[in-house]
């Protein structure tokens, strides 16, 4: 399939999950570039420029907050959308994450491939979720 050029990176520690969301983006034709940890995930995000990062919250070595904390303070990544993959439905855990400045929140037991690849493509069209 040809590419969009588009560039995502995945940031899950789960195996099952990163595998199965990164070849499902990839069939949407967009470059995936994955991480299982938040280090590596902030080390990648500011090598690779991506045009979309999606984000676990909780991850070995740098939470999913310390991650999108560390994105939102470095001016190369300040504005990268983020969206953001979480077990967790609690008001108090959304609201922390907003006023950070992401793009959108996906709780990952109610995940479906299909409705995944499409809110990363409205994302990378500029649109909120």
């Amino acid at each position: 399939m040809e590419t969009t050029g588009k560039r995502i990176l995945l940031v899950e520690d789960d195996r099952f999950l990163r595998r199965a969301c990164e070849a499902s983006l990839r069939q949407r034709g967009l470059t995936v570039t994955t991480a299982a940890d938040g280090e590596e995930g902030l080390r990648l995000a500011r090598s690779e420029k991506p045009d979309l990062v999606l984000l676990d919250m909780l991850m070995p070595k740098l939470s999913g907050l310390e991650v999108l904390r560390a994105l939102r303070g470095d001016e190369a990544t300040r504005n990268v959308p983020v969206l953001i993959l979480s077990n967790s439905s609690r008001e108090q855990d959304v609201a922390e994450v907003t006023n950070l400045g992401i793009s959108g929140y996906f709780v990952k037991s109610n995940l479906s491939l299909q409705e995944l690849g499409e809110l990363v493509g409205r994302l990378l069209e500029g649109h909120r979720v």
